[in-house]
């Protein structure tokens, strides 16, 4: 039996009269409830009351959509994708497990959160990733700095290196 997963996206309170996707009867029951997804959300199995089949409810908390304010003034929609992208151009070919990586993205997204602001401009995001990628390496430091600062020579370059030195 093919289990269907419905993804519930709520603010607030327990929504007791979740439908049936089978036959739509607005009565079910939660048989189990369990944290997912590293605790960011429940995982609830349910049964419905006039069919008897089970199926998966998944809920996390919604999120404002946060807005990103870019170096030319333009606004675009916050994607996390973009620092894991940026942070893997920089970490290329460095002892930097994967891992390390996520869990590096995950502070990030945490600490760009937890300023509570409907807008950030990305420059606060690209302070951020480089204070994280200074702790982890230096050289991917760096290989990031050259390109979100956008060293024009070498003396604005070796100026980087002797901040790092220090």
């Amino acid at each position: 039996m093919a289990e269907d997963i419905l993804y519930v996206y709520r603010k607030g309170r327990y929504n007791e009269k979740m439908k049936c996707p089978y036959c739509s009867n607005p009565d079910t029951r939660v048989v189990d409830s369990r944290p997912a997804d590293d605790g960011t959300s429940i995982r609830r199995r349910r049964s419905c009351d006039a069919c008897g089949k089970r199926f998966t409810t998944y809920e996390k908390v919604e999120t404002i959509p946060l807005i990103i304010i870019k170096k030319d003034n333009t606004r675009e929609q916050y994607n996390r994708r973009k620092i894991e992208n940026g942070v893997l151009r920089a970490c290329y070919k460095r002892p930097v497990p994967a891992e390390e990586i996520e869990r590096m993205t995950d502070r990030i997204e945490t600490r760009i959160f937890s300023l509570e602001e409907k807008e950030v401009p990305s420059n606060v995001i690209g302070e951020m990733v480089m204070d994280e990628l200074k702790r982890i390496d230096e050289v991917a430091y760096v290989r990031f700095a050259s390109v979100y600062r956008e060293f024009k020579d070498v003396n604005t370059f070796m100026d980087e290196l002797k901040k790092i030195l220090n």
